[in-house]
């Protein structure tokens, strides 16, 4: 046999070996899984070839996407509409097709909360190619370098540094303000006349403002280019869905795979910029103590247990993420249910008069906001940040009665579960601050900031991030939804309003 022969075999075997394994990724394996999940009862639609049920996801997502829909309507069918769709079809803890990956979806709050106290054995699915475009770090780092990161990161959340972050979410919060009021004038908002205002782009920018000071002590200037380019890639995530469980497929030069790509660059360098910028303040002894960002770059010092630079860019990316787009929805929302329900908008604003008359809020008075606190935690249960986690399984375990192979991923229908009329009542769509009066504790269908040992980090900077925005919002305007409002609360990454939110504002004296 020459030497010719001898390479055409070895490339034939390769092509034979590459073809197995194509046959057992695309067929063999989805079959077996499809076969094991039914013979546990479990159901949902017979498996497709590659799309699975993507195609179908995507297309029902663009038909509802902005539609508009009745405040007395039930969230779910509209904001996940094909989940809820196939829950509606099989029962509870029926699957998905993402590609050949069938998804668990799970609703049950006993369920979730077993998933998610058990992270050693639950892990995120990998690879996640839009979620690590907008975040990264903490979000998806498993086993001991997220405990590194967690315990690196804890101190930037401590109460003293909490306390010190007041003020600055005050002044971010005092220029937003001033800007609606420079619009209510010019508009001739005076003698108690109402301006329309669509809020929604300046409680995004609030939000982005915000992070900036708090964690990054930088201008909101230097980071407003990193919250475009995350509304960008929210815009490609239906186009991008539709080939993501396709191994390999985000490297090929799609239009859409290039544009994420350049997104991803230019965060990166952007990112890089304000921490080479920080870096020399640090140097000249310029730099703000106590934000996040300098607690990231106090981990740098090449002891055996910081972070890398490569590290901290992460960390940065999924703070920027989380610590603007979630906060951003809770506030839109609340003031949409404060819009619409009058009697609370009035509760709450006598509260903050109460506590704070018309000066700055300060730490200790926040904790005093009992009606406030209600109202952010009901908005919560209704339009959660994060309506939606994955999980998947490092080996075959048993959940509840089932066994969870490994290659079945859990999808947790936190969306669902806050709506779920056996859990809170057959008045589940209804705004009642009330039903959260006596708090959240025991409430195991409540989960807006996950649950377990990767429970959000952020989740206290996040509630006294609103509670400003909204108490300082409320001293010095009142505010109804316009008739031009179209409601339409819909999931892409999170619950955004599709059509924005204008609202009338009057200055409140």
């Amino acid at each position: 046999m020459n030497l010719s022969q001898v390479l055409y075999s070895i490339l034939l075997v390769a092509v034979v070996a590459l073809g197995v394994k194509l046959l057992n990724w695309a067929w063999l394996r989805p079959r077996k899984l499809q076969k094991l999940l039914r013979q546990q009862g479990l159901n949902g639609n017979s498996y497709r070839p590659l799309i699975g049920d993507l195609k179908d996801l995507i297309s029902v997502a663009k038909q509802e996407q902005f539609k508009p829909i009745q405040f007395s309507d039930d969230l779910p069918p509209h904001s996940f509409h094909y989940f809820h769709q196939i829950i509606s079809k099989y029962g509870e803890n029926c699957f998905i097709w993402f590609g050949p990956s069938p998804k668990l979806m799970i609703t049950d709050p006993q369920l979730m909360r077993e998933i998610l106290a058990r992270p050693d054995v639950f892990w995120k699915p990998q690879p996640d190619p839009i979620g690590h475009t907008v975040a990264g770090g903490l979000l998806f780092l498993e086993g001991e370098k997220w405990a590194k990161h967690r315990k690196i990161i804890n101190p930037a959340f401590n109460t003293d540094k909490l306390k010190s972050m007041v003020s600055v979410i005050g002044l971010s919060c005092s220029d937003t303000i001033a800007k609606w009021e420079a619009l209510v004038d010019s508009k001739g908002g005076g003698s108690n006349s109402a301006v329309e205002i669509d809020v929604w782009p300046f409680i995004a920018d609030l939000s982005g403002d915000v992070i900036s000071r708090v964690a990054f002590g930088s201008s909101h200037e230097q980071g407003r280019r990193i919250f475009e380019l995350h509304k960008e890639v929210v815009k490609l995530t239906l186009e991008l869905m539709q080939f993501m469980s396709i191994p390999g497929w985000r490297f090929i030069p799609t239009k859409a795979n290039r544009r994420t790509k350049a997104i991803s660059e230019e965060i990166r360098s952007i990112l890089t910029g304000i921490i080479n910028q920080r870096e020399k303040a640090m140097e000249r002894n310029e730099a703000v103590e106590g934000d996040l960002l300098g607690t990231l770059l106090e981990s740098s010092n090449g002891e055996a247990h910081s972070m890398t630079v490569e590290e901290v860019i992460e960390e940065c990316k999924l703070f920027y993420f989380a610590g603007s787009d979630t906060i951003s929805v809770l506030v839109i929302w609340t003031m949409v249910m404060l819009s619409k329900h009058q009697e609370w908008q009035a509760k709450a604003r006598e509260e903050v008069l109460q506590v704070f008359r018309n000066g700055h809020p300060c730490y200790d008075g926040l904790n005093r906001l009992k009606i406030v606190t209600m109202i952010l935690n009901e908005v919560l249960r209704m339009f959660p940040s994060a309506p939606l986690l994955t999980r998947a399984p490092t080996k075959t375990v048993k959940l509840g009665d089932m066994t969870v192979p490994i290659g079945v991923e859990l999808m947790l229908l936190i969306g669902e579960m806050h709506h779920d009329p056996i859990i809170w009542g057959n008045d589940v769509s209804e705004f009642k601050p009330e039903r959260l009066e006596s708090g959240v504790r025991g409430k195991s269908g409540f989960m807006p900031f996950s649950f377990g040992p990767r429970v959000c980090i952020g989740q206290n900077l996040a509630m006294i991030e609103a509670k400003i925005m909204v108490a300082m919002m409320l001293q010095r305007f009142s505010f109804e939804l316009s008739p031009s409002y179209l409601h339409a609360p819909f999931l892409i990454l999170t619950l955004q309003p599709q059509h924005g939110v204008p609202l009338l504002l009057r200055k409140f004296e």
